[in-house]
């Protein structure tokens, strides 16, 4: 009796044997990185910073801002994208592990829906202050801040990135473990959110540290806390919210990461060079 093989298995035995020799031409044409957030923010410094460490071994890596949706708009982007090595996405933990636990409805499969490459930075985020807000009203601490808080109801403001970003999500958690309100105000991405922070829109947000650290050292916001259990080594005079002196911050750790993701269904030998290559960068 003769086997039979079904076309479907023909062509898929077709790709298999396809795959080493198009995975030792890659890449031979640009690849596009997707950030889905603006220009400026964070997650966009980062992208740029590994691209140009990986041009050398990877060739043209052209970045690709695509924010809206907390990130939702540019990581469907790239699960619905082929599955070739040259659309890939620089994702973070709202895109991967936030987002699908606040939007009734995703696009995309976080995890089904994406092969990972590789962790690129894992941040701490920052409390930071309006300069002038922080001097008029006399707040140099975290306690200062909640006692402040606390006096005024309802005439706090507070910028973020968008819905469900770490700067959203930890803001939230500092109101419910301290009692004080603060309306949230999204933004679409950091960079907007800082504007809004600098320009007296809103009177606090809780930055990426890496973000924020050059506003810090010019005086332009006043850093009040880090949000991780560690201080930051290159700002050992910021305490952690956790050790504040305020019961209800005990524990308080959030953090930021930022990974690198390609369509699902990415061959194995261009994800295998892909993290090669992005790691040594």
């Amino acid at each position: 009796m003769k086997a039979r093989i079904s076309r479907r298995g023909i062509i898929a035995m077709a790709l298999l044997a396809a795959t080493p020799a198009f995975a030792q031409t890659y890449p031979d044409r640009p690849i596009r990185l997707v950030v889905p957030y603006t220009a400026g923010g964070p997650l966009d410094v980062a992208a740029r910073a590994v691209a140009d460490g990986a041009r050398t071994a990877l060739g043209t890596i052209i970045i690709d801002n695509k924010a809206g949706a907390g990130g939702n708009i540019g990581a469907d982007i790239v699960a619905k994208a082929p599955a070739d090595g040259y659309t890939l996405l620089l994702g973070a933990v709202a895109t991967h592990a936030i987002n699908p636990s606040l939007y009734p409805k995703m696009p995309y499969d976080a995890i089904k829906d994406f092969a990972p490459i590789t962790l690129i930075a894992n941040v701490p985020n920052v409390l930071v202050l309006n300069e002038r807000f922080a001097a008029d009203n006399k707040i140099a601490t975290v306690a200062d801040f909640v006692n402040y808080a606390k006096r005024h109801p309802d005439k706090l403001a507070y910028a973020s990135g968008g819905n469900g970003s770490a700067g959203h999500l930890a803001g939230e958690m500092l109101k419910e473990r301290t009692g004080i309100s603060a309306v949230h105000g999204p933004y679409k991405g950091a960079s907007p959110a800082q504007l809004g922070l600098l320009s007296g829109d809103v009177q606090f947000m809780f930055d990426n540290l890496a973000s924020a650290a050059p506003r810090i050292k010019e005086g332009k916001v006043k850093a009040l806390a880090i949000t991780t259990l560690d201080t930051a080594p290159a700002f050992p005079d910021i305490p952690t919210l956790s050790a504040s002196g305020m019961a209800e911050l005990k524990d308080f750790e959030i953090s930021t990461w930022f990974g690198l993701f390609a369509p699902a269904a990415t061959p194995k030998p261009i994800l295998s060079k892909l993290h090669q290559d992005f790691v040594a960068a």
